[in-house]
């Protein structure tokens, strides 16, 4: 294998390259630690010299000669002929030399000379000027009684170069690396072929993907270290084959369910590139079966809104729905999902375009039907009901009894087609998108519930029902107060009329526990709802018992009109109630307790 060959050379290369630099570095080190042996002990040999010959003997010397001229002197010890000593005086001239007995030139610019003449050892090596010889130095500094110095004792020692010393050793040391290198490169080949054999075998699976051994002989082939890993490789490869196949099914359900979809689907990267879109997509959008896959959004749909909620999706981190009109060759309205794929700026999002044209504009035609026969109804009845007011003044003659009950009657009738007609009134403007941007005023929570209470006082005392208030605390909080107040007005209705005479009826309000919900409780001891009426309770015109709704004057919208009451404050209304033991309504909205 062709990476073997070249990791091969390589080897060989780094191999010898650091040898080399070992080798060197080795030598220098050697180099360095043999001059500083020789350089130390030659110190302690010049220390030795001075302590022999004697301080007095030294300090004579230097005091009683000028260092003008050379001096003749007899030493008490003899000087090897290796060594050579030297005096100088502190003007740099020679006053005594083992070696030569003439006048030498002056020692002043020597470097062991300066440093000894500054008072500290000095060493240096070098070849020797007057004997032509490679030499270390030691010069040590001679002072007097007042510790001044007087002159420098020199020892010098001729030492052979380290290359010398070692050139014996170098041949021998030289054929032992190459054999060291050609045997280290001998194994080296022996086993990356031995590696290149198994890892060939675990290539040809790779790229085959065959089963398990189909010759039992097949593992003789292959290092036993790779046997493991090869039937590991194997398996592996069947398990990517399957779930390459899982993959391959999952792909094609889900491209069956986007065709299948009646919803326009987009999937698009953090740049709004689109990477998929399915087939109601292209219809809604006329694409027909033109290349997206380089376009973005704004380019396939010519949507800015659209492409807005997308980014907003995206750099909010968070789902997105809200409706979107598009005006085209018709006017189309669809409710938009937007969910980002993953977190952060970096991610994708998917879009979903639901088409509710229809819907909006079969709700448009409910909405304005409410509010025309609302406002068609209430003058016809506004005129039935003051003309028997009238008729109940001025009757005089006749079966005034009979007249008086007609009357009643129709009296009975038309308040309630007068209650209906309001409550179809409150749901329309409820309904109507205008009331949601209006701003919410700050109210005092116990007064609100106060104006409920006196509202439907007159009703409770003809049943002599006891309405108690439990509102511990000033809360104020920023509601539609008036349409608060008619949500506690219909609760507070509804629990007179369907409690029995004599009971009692609670209304209470409290911040809830999270200090993030203001929370309005009504409780009566009536009738109760059962349980299987509990779900449907607040759907318009639904009755428990509709001739006893009738009868108790109900037009079926209350507990309607208390729902889209709760919404509008972005909270919810709930009940809880037993047949024959009385209900507990409750609102919950969002607390915006003034800071």
């Amino acid at each position: 294998m062709t990476i073997f060959k070249n990791s091969i050379i390589t080897l060989g290369l780094a191999v010898l390259g650091f040898s080399a630099v070992f080798v060197i570095t080795v030598m220098v080190f050697m180099n360095s630690l043999y001059y500083e042996i020789n350089t130390k002990s030659l110190g302690n040999t010049a220390k030795t010299l001075m302590l022999a010959l004697g301080d007095e003997e030294i300090n004579e010397i230097f005091l009683s000669h000028d260092g003008q001229i050379p001096i003749q002197l007899t030493l008490p010890f003899s000087v090897d002929e290796a060594y050579r000593l030297t005096l100088i005086a502190p003007t740099g001239y020679v006053l005594w030399d083992s070696h030569i007995s003439e006048r030498m030139v002056n020692h002043i610019d020597r470097e062991e000379v300066i440093a000894a003449l500054d008072g500290n050892e000095g060493f240096s090596r070098r070849e020797s000027i007057s004997t032509g010889m490679r030499r270390i130095y030691c010069a040590l500094p001679v002072f007097d009684n007042s510790k001044n110095v007087i002159g420098v004792f020199r020892l010098s020692y001729s030492i052979p170069e380290f290359s010398s010393r070692v050139s014996a050793i170098i041949a021998p040391f030289v054929i032992f690396i190459l054999v060291f290198l050609i045997a280290a490169f001998w194994a080296t080949v022996m086993y990356s072929r031995s590696l290149a054999s198994s890892l060939g075998r675990l290539v040809s699976i790779a790229q085959t993907s065959t089963q398990a051994f189909s010759d039992p002989d097949a593992i003789d082939h292959v290092a036993p270290e790779f046997i493991s890993l090869e039937k590991a490789m194997r398996a592996m490869s069947q398990e990517l084959s399957m779930r390459f196949e899982q993959a391959k099914a999952e792909s094609s359900r889900l491209e069956a369910i986007l065709d299948g979809m009646s919803e326009a689907l987009f999937a698009t990267d953090q740049d709004l590139k689109m990477h998929m879109l399915n087939p109601k997509a292209r219809e809604i959008f006329c694409l027909g079966n033109s290349e997206v896959k380089n376009m973005t959004l704004l380019e396939v749909t010519r949507s800015t809104e659209l492409a807005g909620i997308a980014k907003k999706a995206i750099t909010g981190g968070a789902p997105l729905e809200m409706e979107l009109t598009f005006h085209g060759g018709k006017e189309q309205v669809f409710q938009v999902y937007a969910s980002p794929l993953g977190n952060g700026e970096k991610a994708g999002v998917i879009l979903v375009l639901q088409d509710i044209t229809r819907l909006v504009k079969l709700e448009r035609v409910r909405k304005d039907f409410v509010a025309n026969v609302s406002h068609e109804l209430r003058t016809p009845i506004q005129v039935i009901k003051g003309f028997s007011e009238t008729l109940i003044d001025e009757v005089e003659d006749g079966n005034k009894k009979q007249i008086t009950h007609f009357v009643e009657l129709i009296q009975k009738n038309a308040g309630t087609m007068e209650n209906l007609t309001n409550d179809l009134l409150i749901l329309a403007d409820l309904e109507n998108s205008s009331i949601n941007q209006r701003e919410m005023e700050e109210y005092n929570v116990a007064s609100i519930i106060d104006e409920a209470v006196s509202s439907v006082e007159q009703q409770a005392k003809k049943k002599q029902i006891e309405i108690s208030v439990d509102c511990k605390e000033k809360i104020k909080a920023k509601l539609h107060g008036s349409l608060i107040i008619q949500a506690l007005i219909n609760l507070l209705d509804n629990g007179i009329k369907y409690s029995p005479n004599k009971s009692k009826l609670k209304i209470s309000a409290c911040i809830a526990d999270n200090e993030e919900e203001l929370l309005f409780e009504v409780r009566d001891k009536g009738i109760g709802i059962p349980s299987e009426h509990l779900e449907r309770i607040f759907e318009r015109f639904y009755r428990v018992d509709r001739a006893r709704s009738r009868e108790a004057g109900g037009t079926g919208l209350g507990l309607s009109i208390v729902k889209h009451i709760a919404l509008l404050h972005k909270g919810d209304v709930s009940v809880q109630s037993k047949s024959g033991e009385g209900s507990i309504f409750k609102i919950k909205i969002p607390a915006r307790i003034p800071r």
